[in-house]
């Protein structure tokens, strides 16, 4: 299948000095879901910014490697460029225009659009679709709405900008256990449906792992694991990592254990 992106080997460094990502190399097929995987502080995120060219605003380079989005060379461009280009990032903890309306907030992601307001109003309309539970708000301010649909907006807002690539980070932050399962069968549905292609960044792998077809973990820094997602799935270490099932079948709890020292077959 056709890589509609590749990264390669990028290290990146923070104010010159604060080295993040170390050789990290993934692909993403032209109409497949990915997921990337870690803990906190692995340098998922990082990888977005890298993606979508927002480094240099938090004092950030790309030094060495290089990406490449539909055949384009896109390693020092800005954001502004690579949203152009078809990569839309949906950012941790949704960031909308609290003192906007649900539609208001929606319609900004369709400001660098140039296919006429028909084409605009025909794509709304779909997000309302897909999105049934915010046809019911639309004129309420985007700021009291619920986790869930502020997550959905932020969703349709990305969607809006029609990308040739949505990335998603940490979708389920914040959310209750049945508002993380709605938001990835929407996820799964977007991509179904609109043939979208997908890169999401997710701490909980067993519903990420679930939607998407391939996957990589990080760990400080560099991807030390990757594969299918239905081999992941069924990777001793990552049922015990990731997921806290123990061989046994059930979860393993680490609440009576001071310290914890994780030792995986790839470190």
């Amino acid at each position: 299948m056709e890589n509609l992106l590749e990264v390669n080997n990028i290290e990146v460094v923070y104010n010159d000095i604060i080295q993040v990502l170390r050789g990290v190399s993934l692909n993403v097929a032209k109409g497949g879901v990915v997921s990337l995987l870690g803990t906190n502080g692995a340098g998922k995120t990082t990888t977005l910014r890298a993606i979508s060219g927002l480094l240099k605003p938090e004092n950030g380079a790309i030094k060495e490697g290089h990406i490449r989005f539909d055949g384009m060379d896109t390693t020092q461009m800005l954001g502004t460029e690579v949203v152009k280009k078809g990569v839309v990032m949906v950012p941790e903890g949704r960031r909308l225009f609290k003192h906007l309306t649900v539609n208001e907030n929606i319609l900004v992601g369709s400001i660098t659009r140039t296919d006429g307001a028909a084409a605009v109003k025909k794509d709304l309309d779909l997000m309302y679709h897909h999105f049934p539970r915010l046809s019911q708000v639309t004129n309420r301010m985007a700021g009291y709405s619920s986790g869930g649909e502020q997550q959905m907006i932020a969703i349709a807002r990305a969607l809006m900008a029609a990308p040739k690539m949505l990335m998603l980070d940490e979708p389920s932050l914040g959310l209750a256990p049945m508002l993380v399962k709605e938001i990835f069968d929407n996820i799964q549905r977007i991509n179904q449906e609109l043939s979208a292609t997908i890169l999401v960044v997710e701490q909980n792998a067993k519903v990420a792992l679930g939607i998407s077809d391939y996957a990589y973990i990080m760990e400080s820094g560099k991807i030390v694991l990757e594969g299918a997602s239905k081999d992941l799935q069924n990777n001793p270490d990552v049922k015990e990592f990731y997921m806290g099932i123990t061989k046994g079948g059930g979860r393993k709890s680490f609440k009576n254990i001071k310290s914890y020292k994780r030792r995986k077959r790839w470190m």
